[in-house]
Formats: C-alpha cells, sequence, structure tokens
C-alpha cells in the first residue's frame, strides 16, 4: 500500500505517539518494596516503564548513584518493559527528552496526595501533553519510605523486610 510521505510521517508519530510509556522518577535512596509494588502494578498499564534516578547536587543520599541504579537493574532484571536511567534537571525537561508521555507516581498517604497533586498541576502547566498516573501504594507498603530505611540502616536495624532482595546484605 502507497501513503504519501506526509501520511507516513504522520503514521509513524501516531505509532510512536500511541505507545504508552512512563517515567517513574525519584531518588530511590534506597529502591523500597513500596516503590516495587508501584512497577509491578503498573507494568500492565504501560508499554514500558523507565525508572529515572535523580542527580541532585544539592541533595545528600546516603547510598551513591551507582549503588541505587545497580539495585534497581537487579530488582528488574528479568523485566524487559523497565529500563533504569540517571537525570539532573527538571523531571517535565527529562521526561520530553525520552519521548515519555506519562509520568508515574505512587501515593502513600493523603500527604503524598496533596505534595504530589502540586507538582502535577505545575508539570501540566509546562507540559500540558504530560500525564501524571497516580497509583496507590498496597496497604502493607504505605508505611513504608525511604528515609525509614535509611534510619533504620544507620542505626543498625533490620531492614530486611523493606526492600527487594537486591538491596538486603
Amino acid at each position: 500500500m502507497f501513503f504519501p510521505l506526509w501520511r507516513k510521517n504522520t503514521l509513524l508519530n501516531f505509532i510512536h505517539m500511541s505507545k504508552r510509556i512512563a517515567l517513574f522518577p525519584g531518588s530511590f535512596d534506597p529502591i523500597t518494596l513500596g516503590h516495587l509494588d508501584i512497577i509491578e502494578r503498573a507494568l500492565p498499564l504501560f508499554d514500558e516503564i523507565q525508572i529515572a534516578v535523580g542527580k541532585n547536587s544539592e541533595k545528600k543520599y546516603l547510598f551513591t548513584l551507582e549503588q541505587r541504579v545497580d539495585w534497581i537493574e537487579k530488582t528488574f532484571s528479568h523485566q524487559p518493559k523497565v529500563t533504569v536511567i540517571t537525570y539532573e534537571g527538571l523531571t517535565v525537561d527529562f521526561a520530553q527528552k525520552q519521548g515519555v508521555n506519562f509520568l508515574l507516581r505512587g501515593l502513600r498517604n493523603p500527604a503524598d496526595f496533596e505534595f504530589e497533586k502540586a507538582i502535577a498541576q505545575a508539570n501540566r502547566e509546562m507540559v500540558p501533553q504530560l500525564e501524571t498516573v497516580f497509583l496507590l501504594t498496597s496497604a502493607r507498603y504505605a508505611y513504608i519510605s525511604s528515609s525509614i530505611v535509611r534510619d533504620v540502616y544507620i542505626h543498625g536495624g533490620d531492614f530486611k523486610s523493606f526492600v527487594p532482595e537486591s538491596v538486603q546484605p
């Protein structure tokens, strides 16, 4: 079948745009079972999920960027729809560079919702075509945060029940 060049390019753009690609940004310092829960439950919703590990020179991390990326890559090594990347700067700018259609965010509680809602509204103002998708963390993981895991780790506590096997000693 013959398509004029302008129709062919339009068709190719449509096919590319119809691919559901989500960016799941965060510091993942470290990745927790809550993060894992959100990603695994999001897999059927998207063709691809890019886990974007943010670098912020003003933020003090407990674990190195390389360690955080390694843990996530090991956690999802069996999952071809998941890629792990790093980025700096505004998430919406990076999302546009990556050609993603959606930002994926997890919500543990009402405070998370209020915080994430404000960010999503600002993002929509800057990049109207980028949608934010919220998933509620499963109740059994809703209390887990990276800050709690870091605190338990720093004080020599047993943090294994909060993180994937790749993070466990």
